[in-house]
């Protein structure tokens, strides 16, 4: 995998560059249930006017950069995307400095390896991009952190890709309570799991789903299940209850330090090789939201960013032999 860093303040040369080299392999992801099963352009723009009306100039931009074609405008939107489905473990470690952990356990060949800086809407972000206007992960300015899982459900309704609702919470929003609200009015196509933590110490996780209300929960962990377990053969795929539960006895009965509690990530019953199936470890990200930073980890690597001394440039991550021979086959819808 070839991992990028890249800042550019507003959309410009280098936001086209990069769709123009990923468009190939959005296309072909995005059409593969064929045209007629994603929602026009019309339609596509007006949800985003109703729910999300504060991004819609930015979106307006990324169209006419990306070329502005039906399609790309269409993809740019988020709205009814095909399904996904990722892996994923992510919890508050709530020390002196707190940190948002996630590992992101997806397919090496869906995937940006992208961080990128930007200054949209005048507000400074940074975090792991996907379809390079949504992320899976980041930060902005004000100190509010947001990282995702999936929710381990199979409903698929209408709403948005959950990659571009973490963008815009992290454009409009700057505390916990404005956060959580936010996400439970936006629709979401799928099920999904959002951890939230800011600048004054304070976390919550938002259950989301396309098929009733959001629940926002005191919980500093989430894997990939919500209240209970609903699919029983992903959950156990993906060992999202046994993840859970490690996590949540890390937090409460062995009180880690930091840099313990974040290495544990890097290990399993957390780290996961299972790439040939998409749901191995891609990477591992710590959040330090009041002081602006983020670490990408890899076995024995460490990349350190901040929002005050962003360093653009790559690194070339090897992935680990896959074995993990506990998961049998894939999932599907």
């Amino acid at each position: 995998m070839i991992w990028r860093a890249i800042s550019e303040d507003t959309p410009g040369e280098v936001w086209s560059d990069l769709f123009r080299q990923y468009w190939p392999h959005y296309q072909k992801w995005w059409t593969k249930e064929g045209l007629g099963c994603r929602p026009n352009f019309r339609e596509s723009r007006q949800a985003l006017i109703k729910h999300m009306p504060e991004i819609v100039p930015v979106y307006d931009e990324l169209c006419e950069l990306s070329g502005g074609s039906d399609q790309t405008a269409r993809f740019l939107s988020f709205y009814c995307p095909p399904p996904y489905l990722s892996g994923c473990s992510q919890a508050v470690w709530a020390g002196r400095e707190p940190v948002l952990v996630r590992n992101y356990d997806y397919s090496p060949e869906a995937f940006d390896c992208l961080v990128l800086r930007t200054r949209w809407m005048g507000r400074s972000i940074m975090g792991v991009t996907d379809g390079l206007f949504g992320l899976v992960d980041g930060v902005n300015d004000a100190g509010l952190a947001v990282s995702l899982t999936f929710g381990g459900r199979r409903i698929v309704g209408d709403g948005f890709g959950v990659p571009l609702l973490l963008r815009y919470v992290l454009q409009i929003c700057e505390t916990v309570e404005e956060a959580s609200e936010t996400l439970a009015r936006l629709p979401c196509h799928m099920s999904y799991n959002v951890t939230v933590l800011d600048s004054r110490r304070r976390f919550r996780t938002v259950m989301l789903a396309p098929d009733r209300p959001a629940i926002v929960s005191s919980s500093a962990v989430a894997t990939n299940h919500q209240e209970t377990v609903e699919w029983l053969s992903h959950a156990r795929f993906t060992a999202t209850v046994e993840r859970e539960r490690f996590l949540l006895q890390r937090l409460r009965l062995h009180r880690d330090t930091e840099e313990k509690f974040i290495g544990a990530f890097l290990k399993p019953p957390l780290y996961s090789t299972a790439f040939s199936r998409g749901f191995g470890t891609l990477y591992t990200a710590v959040y330090r939201p009041r002081k602006g930073e983020l670490e990408i980890r890899w076995p024995g690597t460490v990349w350190p960013q901040s929002l005050a001394a962003f360093t653009e440039g790559s690194r070339l991550v090897r992935l680990p032999a896959e074995t993990d021979v506990s998961i049998a086959q894939s999932i599907s819808l």
